[in-house]
Protein backbone atom coordinates (compact mmCIF):
# COMPACT_ATOMS: atom_id res chain seq x y z
CA UNK A 1 0.00 0.00 0.00
CA UNK A 2 1.65 3.01 -0.87
CA UNK A 3 1.45 5.29 1.86
CA UNK A 4 1.46 8.84 0.25
CA UNK A 5 -1.91 7.84 -1.98
CA UNK A 6 -3.79 6.81 1.48
CA UNK A 7 -6.67 9.15 2.36
CA UNK A 8 -8.92 8.32 5.17
CA UNK A 9 -12.58 8.60 4.48
CA UNK A 10 -15.04 8.68 7.86
CA UNK A 11 -18.55 7.20 7.46
CA UNK A 12 -16.84 5.63 3.93
CA UNK A 13 -20.13 3.08 4.34
CA UNK A 14 -22.45 5.86 3.99
CA UNK A 15 -24.10 7.08 0.75
CA UNK A 16 -22.00 9.78 0.18
CA UNK A 17 -19.34 8.29 1.72
CA UNK A 18 -19.17 5.28 -0.96
CA UNK A 19 -19.20 8.09 -3.30
CA UNK A 20 -15.80 9.35 -2.45
CA UNK A 21 -14.14 5.74 -1.78
CA UNK A 22 -14.91 5.11 -5.71
CA UNK A 23 -13.63 8.36 -6.49
CA UNK A 24 -10.49 8.35 -5.20
CA UNK A 25 -9.63 4.67 -6.16
CA UNK A 26 -10.60 6.08 -9.70
CA UNK A 27 -8.16 8.90 -9.04
CA UNK A 28 -5.68 6.20 -7.98
CA UNK A 29 -5.80 6.95 -4.18
CA UNK A 30 -5.87 4.39 -1.74
CA UNK A 31 -8.71 4.72 0.55
CA UNK A 32 -8.53 3.95 4.40
CA UNK A 33 -12.04 2.90 5.37
CA UNK A 34 -13.13 4.59 8.78
CA UNK A 35 -16.09 4.56 10.39
CA UNK A 36 -17.79 3.70 13.73
CA UNK A 37 -19.95 0.48 12.63
CA UNK A 38 -17.61 -2.00 12.47
CA UNK A 39 -19.86 -4.42 10.82
CA UNK A 40 -20.39 -1.90 7.92
CA UNK A 41 -17.23 -1.45 7.84
CA UNK A 42 -16.24 -5.05 7.35
CA UNK A 43 -18.93 -5.56 4.72
CA UNK A 44 -17.66 -2.85 2.40
CA UNK A 45 -14.08 -3.54 2.93
CA UNK A 46 -15.29 -7.12 1.48
CA UNK A 47 -16.97 -5.51 -1.15
CA UNK A 48 -13.27 -3.44 -2.00
CA UNK A 49 -10.74 -5.37 -1.66
CA UNK A 50 -7.36 -4.68 -0.84
CA UNK A 51 -8.96 -1.53 0.90
CA UNK A 52 -8.24 -1.85 4.83
CA UNK A 53 -11.07 -0.57 7.62
CA UNK A 54 -10.26 1.21 10.80
CA UNK A 55 -12.71 1.57 13.02
CA UNK A 56 -13.21 4.40 15.03
CA UNK A 57 -15.30 6.74 17.18
CA UNK A 58 -15.66 10.38 17.69
CA UNK A 59 -16.10 9.71 21.45
CA UNK A 60 -12.47 8.36 21.26
CA UNK A 61 -9.40 10.74 20.53
CA UNK A 62 -7.21 7.77 20.39
CA UNK A 63 -9.13 5.33 18.05
CA UNK A 64 -9.06 8.19 15.70
CA UNK A 65 -5.54 9.19 15.85
CA UNK A 66 -4.25 5.16 15.24
CA UNK A 67 -7.49 5.49 12.12
CA UNK A 68 -5.32 8.73 10.60
CA UNK A 69 -1.77 7.23 11.48
CA UNK A 70 -0.22 6.78 7.44
CA UNK A 71 -3.23 8.90 5.81
CA UNK A 72 -1.95 12.11 3.81
CA UNK A 73 -5.81 13.98 4.29
CA UNK A 74 -9.07 13.06 5.70
CA UNK A 75 -12.70 13.08 4.17
CA UNK A 76 -15.40 13.47 6.59
CA UNK A 77 -18.88 12.35 5.32
CA UNK A 78 -20.39 11.30 8.94
CA UNK A 79 -23.33 13.06 9.67
CA UNK A 80 -24.52 14.42 11.81
CA UNK A 81 -21.40 16.70 11.25
CA UNK A 82 -22.14 18.98 14.74
CA UNK A 83 -20.53 15.59 16.17
CA UNK A 84 -18.37 14.36 14.01
CA UNK A 85 -16.81 17.72 12.20
CA UNK A 86 -14.45 18.58 15.99
CA UNK A 87 -13.41 15.65 16.72
CA UNK A 88 -12.40 14.81 13.25
CA UNK A 89 -10.79 18.24 12.86
CA UNK A 90 -8.87 17.61 16.30
CA UNK A 91 -7.32 14.53 15.09
CA UNK A 92 -6.34 15.73 11.37
CA UNK A 93 -4.69 18.39 13.50
CA UNK A 94 -2.60 15.88 15.85
CA UNK A 95 -1.54 13.96 12.51
CA UNK A 96 -0.46 17.11 10.68
CA UNK A 97 -2.98 16.17 7.64
CA UNK A 98 -5.37 18.41 5.73
CA UNK A 99 -9.13 18.36 6.22
CA UNK A 100 -12.29 17.88 3.98
CA UNK A 101 -15.36 17.63 4.57
CA UNK A 102 -18.92 17.30 2.58
CA UNK A 103 -21.06 19.10 5.27
CA UNK A 104 -24.53 20.83 4.13
CA UNK A 105 -24.83 21.81 8.39
CA UNK A 106 -24.61 25.68 8.46
CA UNK A 107 -24.19 25.87 12.20
CA UNK A 108 -21.43 22.83 11.91
CA UNK A 109 -19.97 24.84 9.00
CA UNK A 110 -20.21 28.01 11.01
CA UNK A 111 -18.15 26.48 14.08
CA UNK A 112 -15.57 24.92 11.98
CA UNK A 113 -14.52 28.55 10.83
CA UNK A 114 -15.02 30.04 14.58
CA UNK A 115 -13.30 26.93 16.39
CA UNK A 116 -10.22 26.40 14.51
CA UNK A 117 -9.09 28.94 11.87
CA UNK A 118 -6.12 30.01 14.36
CA UNK A 119 -5.08 26.66 15.17
CA UNK A 120 -5.36 25.34 11.55
CA UNK A 121 -3.51 28.58 9.92
CA UNK A 122 -0.67 28.52 12.32
CA UNK A 123 -0.63 24.29 11.83
CA UNK A 124 0.18 25.46 8.13
CA UNK A 125 -2.51 23.32 6.95
CA UNK A 126 -5.90 23.43 5.05
CA UNK A 127 -9.46 22.76 6.47
CA UNK A 128 -12.48 23.00 3.84
CA UNK A 129 -15.72 22.69 5.07
CA UNK A 130 -18.73 21.88 2.76
CA UNK A 131 -16.60 21.02 -0.03
CA UNK A 132 -19.76 19.37 -1.88
CA UNK A 133 -22.51 20.43 -3.65
CA UNK A 134 -24.46 22.42 -1.41
CA UNK A 135 -21.46 25.40 -0.26
CA UNK A 136 -18.42 24.07 -2.24
CA UNK A 137 -20.05 24.19 -5.64
CA UNK A 138 -22.05 27.29 -4.99
CA UNK A 139 -19.33 28.99 -3.64
CA UNK A 140 -17.01 28.49 -6.67
CA UNK A 141 -19.76 29.55 -9.19
CA UNK A 142 -20.32 32.47 -7.01
CA UNK A 143 -16.18 33.10 -6.90
CA UNK A 144 -15.91 32.56 -10.51
CA UNK A 145 -18.94 34.76 -11.72
CA UNK A 146 -17.58 37.58 -10.00
CA UNK A 147 -14.19 37.62 -12.03
CA UNK A 148 -12.34 40.77 -11.13
CA UNK A 149 -15.04 42.26 -8.85
CA UNK A 150 -13.68 42.03 -5.38
CA UNK A 151 -17.47 43.00 -4.01
CA UNK A 152 -20.74 42.36 -5.30
CA UNK A 153 -23.99 43.67 -3.97
CA UNK A 154 -25.63 40.62 -4.32
CA UNK A 155 -25.06 37.00 -4.54
CA UNK A 156 -28.49 34.69 -5.59
CA UNK A 157 -27.50 31.10 -5.94
CA UNK A 158 -31.05 28.94 -7.64
CA UNK A 159 -31.09 25.14 -7.14
CA UNK A 160 -32.80 23.84 -10.11
CA UNK A 161 -33.36 19.75 -8.87
CA UNK A 162 -35.37 17.52 -10.70
CA UNK A 163 -36.50 15.76 -7.21
CA UNK A 164 -34.66 15.38 -4.36
CA UNK A 165 -34.84 11.68 -2.74
CA UNK A 166 -33.24 12.59 0.53
CA UNK A 167 -30.31 10.01 2.30
CA UNK A 168 -30.90 9.48 5.84
CA UNK A 169 -28.18 10.67 6.63
CA UNK A 170 -29.97 14.27 5.36
CA UNK A 171 -32.87 13.73 7.20
CA UNK A 172 -30.67 13.53 10.28
CA UNK A 173 -28.63 16.39 9.84
CA UNK A 174 -31.96 18.99 9.22
CA UNK A 175 -33.07 17.54 12.29
CA UNK A 176 -30.09 18.67 14.09
CA UNK A 177 -29.72 21.96 12.25
CA UNK A 178 -33.39 22.61 13.37
CA UNK A 179 -32.87 21.63 17.08
CA UNK A 180 -29.88 24.14 17.25
CA UNK A 181 -31.72 27.09 15.44
CA UNK A 182 -34.88 26.13 17.50
CA UNK A 183 -36.79 25.78 14.81
CA UNK A 184 -36.54 29.03 13.18
CA UNK A 185 -35.63 29.78 9.52
CA UNK A 186 -31.50 31.34 8.67
CA UNK A 187 -31.08 33.95 6.23
CA UNK A 188 -28.36 36.14 5.29
CA UNK A 189 -28.39 39.64 4.91
CA UNK A 190 -27.17 42.84 5.61
CA UNK A 191 -23.54 40.97 6.10
CA UNK A 192 -25.01 38.85 8.85
CA UNK A 193 -26.64 35.69 9.44
CA UNK A 194 -30.64 36.08 11.01
CA UNK A 195 -32.76 33.65 12.29
CA UNK A 196 -36.79 34.64 11.74
CA UNK A 197 -40.04 32.71 11.48
CA UNK A 198 -41.67 34.23 8.43
CA UNK A 199 -43.07 31.87 5.99
CA UNK A 200 -41.14 31.14 3.02
CA UNK A 201 -41.70 33.39 -0.14
CA UNK A 202 -42.89 30.97 -3.35
CA UNK A 203 -40.99 32.91 -6.35
CA UNK A 204 -40.35 32.28 -9.90
CA UNK A 205 -36.59 32.02 -10.91
CA UNK A 206 -35.71 32.32 -14.23
CA UNK A 207 -33.47 29.35 -14.91
CA UNK A 208 -31.71 29.12 -18.30
CA UNK A 209 -32.64 25.99 -20.72
CA UNK A 210 -33.43 23.34 -20.54
CA UNK A 211 -35.27 23.89 -17.27
CA UNK A 212 -36.68 27.19 -17.43
CA UNK A 213 -38.67 29.00 -15.48
CA UNK A 214 -39.43 27.13 -12.33
CA UNK A 215 -41.05 28.47 -9.12
CA UNK A 216 -38.77 28.03 -6.33
CA UNK A 217 -38.90 28.38 -2.47
CA UNK A 218 -37.48 32.06 -1.58
CA UNK A 219 -34.60 31.54 1.75
CA UNK A 220 -34.68 28.06 1.29
CA UNK A 221 -30.98 28.17 2.83
CA UNK A 222 -27.95 26.47 2.54
CA UNK A 223 -24.31 26.33 3.32
CA UNK A 224 -23.55 28.94 0.73
CA UNK A 225 -24.45 31.35 3.51
CA UNK A 226 -21.31 30.52 5.29
CA UNK A 227 -19.23 29.77 2.65
CA UNK A 228 -18.94 32.80 -0.03
CA UNK A 229 -19.32 35.90 2.43
CA UNK A 230 -16.09 33.71 4.49
CA UNK A 231 -14.23 35.31 1.92
CA UNK A 232 -16.49 37.72 -0.93
CA UNK A 233 -17.22 41.05 0.32
CA UNK A 234 -21.61 40.32 -0.84
CA UNK A 235 -23.54 41.34 2.32
CA UNK A 236 -26.60 39.62 0.40
CA UNK A 237 -26.61 36.01 -0.05
CA UNK A 238 -29.84 34.37 -1.12
CA UNK A 239 -30.55 30.64 -1.98
CA UNK A 240 -33.44 28.85 -3.66
CA UNK A 241 -35.48 25.85 -4.22
CA UNK A 242 -37.56 24.24 -6.58
CA UNK A 243 -40.39 23.87 -4.99
CA UNK A 244 -41.17 20.21 -6.37
CA UNK A 245 -37.74 19.34 -4.83
CA UNK A 246 -38.58 20.97 -1.67
CA UNK A 247 -41.80 18.77 -1.48
CA UNK A 248 -40.00 15.82 -2.25
CA UNK A 249 -37.14 16.67 0.59
CA UNK A 250 -40.46 17.47 3.37
CA UNK A 251 -42.54 14.42 2.24
CA UNK A 252 -43.96 12.24 4.80
CA UNK A 253 -41.78 8.81 4.42
CA UNK A 254 -39.72 10.26 1.73
CA UNK A 255 -37.35 7.46 0.23
CA UNK A 256 -34.03 7.30 -0.85
CA UNK A 257 -32.36 7.85 -3.98
CA UNK A 258 -32.22 5.26 -5.92
CA UNK A 259 -29.13 4.06 -8.04
CA UNK A 260 -30.14 3.99 -12.14
CA UNK A 261 -26.41 3.62 -13.21
CA UNK A 262 -23.06 1.54 -12.87
CA UNK A 263 -21.52 4.75 -10.99
CA UNK A 264 -24.79 3.74 -8.59
CA UNK A 265 -25.94 7.82 -9.35
CA UNK A 266 -29.65 8.49 -9.27
CA UNK A 267 -31.77 9.58 -12.18
CA UNK A 268 -32.02 13.04 -10.45
CA UNK A 269 -30.33 15.93 -12.24
CA UNK A 270 -29.78 19.35 -11.16
CA UNK A 271 -29.03 22.69 -12.23
CA UNK A 272 -27.16 25.58 -10.11
CA UNK A 273 -27.73 28.93 -11.09
CA UNK A 274 -26.29 31.55 -9.97
CA UNK A 275 -26.38 35.49 -10.30
CA UNK A 276 -23.82 37.87 -8.81
CA UNK A 277 -25.33 41.74 -8.94
CA UNK A 278 -23.19 44.87 -8.67
CA UNK A 279 -24.87 48.22 -8.91
CA UNK A 280 -26.77 48.07 -12.26
CA UNK A 281 -24.57 44.70 -13.72
CA UNK A 282 -25.00 41.26 -13.18
CA UNK A 283 -23.25 38.30 -14.06
CA UNK A 284 -24.22 34.81 -14.34
CA UNK A 285 -22.79 31.21 -14.41
CA UNK A 286 -24.84 27.76 -14.11
CA UNK A 287 -23.64 24.53 -13.67
CA UNK A 288 -25.99 21.11 -14.39
CA UNK A 289 -25.02 17.19 -13.76
CA UNK A 290 -26.67 14.44 -12.44
CA UNK A 291 -27.36 13.36 -8.37
CA UNK A 292 -26.04 15.83 -6.12
CA UNK A 293 -24.53 13.23 -3.85
CA UNK A 294 -22.66 12.05 -6.21
CA UNK A 295 -20.82 15.12 -7.50
CA UNK A 296 -19.73 15.70 -3.95
CA UNK A 297 -17.30 12.69 -4.59
CA UNK A 298 -15.31 14.96 -7.13
CA UNK A 299 -15.65 17.79 -5.38
CA UNK A 300 -13.86 16.45 -2.11
CA UNK A 301 -11.45 14.57 -3.95
CA UNK A 302 -10.43 17.46 -6.42
CA UNK A 303 -9.96 19.43 -3.18
CA UNK A 304 -7.69 16.95 -1.90
CA UNK A 305 -5.59 16.81 -5.12
CA UNK A 306 -4.89 20.01 -4.86
CA UNK A 307 -4.29 20.22 -1.47
CA UNK A 308 -1.50 17.18 -1.96
CA UNK A 309 -0.07 19.14 -4.70
CA UNK A 310 0.47 22.68 -3.29
CA UNK A 311 -2.23 24.10 -5.53
CA UNK A 312 -3.49 26.39 -2.85
CA UNK A 313 -3.82 29.78 -2.18
CA UNK A 314 -4.14 30.31 1.52
CA UNK A 315 -4.21 27.82 4.84
CA UNK A 316 -6.02 28.11 7.48
CA UNK A 317 -9.99 26.82 7.67
CA UNK A 318 -11.25 28.05 4.12
CA UNK A 319 -14.17 27.48 1.66
CA UNK A 320 -13.56 26.49 -1.84
CA UNK A 321 -13.19 29.53 -3.60
CA UNK A 322 -10.63 31.22 -0.90
CA UNK A 323 -8.36 28.18 -1.31
CA UNK A 324 -8.33 27.07 -4.63
CA UNK A 325 -8.45 28.67 -8.12
CA UNK A 326 -12.05 28.43 -8.80
CA UNK A 327 -12.48 28.64 -12.62
CA UNK A 328 -9.56 26.33 -12.80
CA UNK A 329 -11.17 23.60 -10.31
CA UNK A 330 -14.84 23.72 -12.13
CA UNK A 331 -12.71 23.05 -15.64
CA UNK A 332 -11.30 19.83 -13.78
CA UNK A 333 -14.54 18.64 -13.14
CA UNK A 334 -15.56 18.85 -17.00
CA UNK A 335 -16.39 15.47 -16.84
CA UNK A 336 -19.20 15.36 -13.88
CA UNK A 337 -20.52 19.06 -14.94
CA UNK A 338 -21.44 20.93 -17.35
CA UNK A 339 -21.14 24.97 -17.57
CA UNK A 340 -22.50 27.66 -19.14
CA UNK A 341 -22.89 31.04 -18.96
CA UNK A 342 -26.95 32.09 -19.35
CA UNK A 343 -27.51 34.18 -22.76
CA UNK A 344 -28.79 37.04 -20.80
CA UNK A 345 -26.05 37.50 -18.41
CA UNK A 346 -24.18 41.31 -18.09
CA UNK A 347 -21.13 41.89 -17.48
Amino acid sequence: MESDRNVAVFGAYGHTGRFVVAELRERGYVPLLLGRDQDKLLALAQAQPGLEARQASVDDPASLDRALNGAIAVINCAGPFAATVAPLVEAALRAGIPYVDVAAEIEANLDTFAHFAERARAAGTVVVPAMAFYGGLGDLLVTTAMGDWTAADEAHIAYGLSSWHPTAGTLASGVVSGRRRGGRRVRYTGGRLEYHDDALPILEWPFPAPLGPRSVIGEFTMADVVTVPSHLAVPEVRTYMTAEAAADLSAPGASAPAAVDERGRSAQTFLVDVLVRSGGTERRLAAAGQDIYAISAPLAVEAVDRIRTGRTRITGVASAGAVFDAPDFLRALSSHLSLHVPLDARG
